[in-house]
């Protein structure tokens, strides 16, 4: 399964990557803002967006990328590793059973 996580610290991405990839995921981390992200996102299972550490513009592109891609999208306002670790839990519930999704990631 694939993951994108949008946003959160440089000196974080290899926590991230460490993370994901426990859980079984394929990372891919976007810290920055880069004038190919809409072509370079590809078809990930679910995008994670770290809020406080993210542009409006790169949270633009990438949300209306997975609306269009109908990926699920789960939001968090904190880039710490406990909170990357919440979005994990999230991700894997909604994958799980979207009828019963506690993230609302659709809407």
């Amino acid at each position: 399964m694939n993951l994108l996580v949008i946003g959160g610290h440089e000196r974080m991405e290899k926590d991230y990557l460490k993370m994901g990839k426990s859980r079984g995921f394929k990372t891919k981390v976007y810290t920055t803002m880069s004038s190919k992200l809409n072509k370079t996102i590809g078809n990930p299972d679910a995008v994670v967006i770290l809020t406080s550490t993210v542009s409006h513009k790169m949270c633009g592109v990438v949300e209306s990328q997975a609306r269009k891609k109908d990926i699920p999208i789960v939001r968090h306002k904190n880039s710490s590793k406990a909170a990357f670790g919440e979005c994990l839990m999230m991700v894997d519930e909604c994958l799980g059973n979207c009828e019963e999704c506690i993230c609302n990631c659709k809407k």
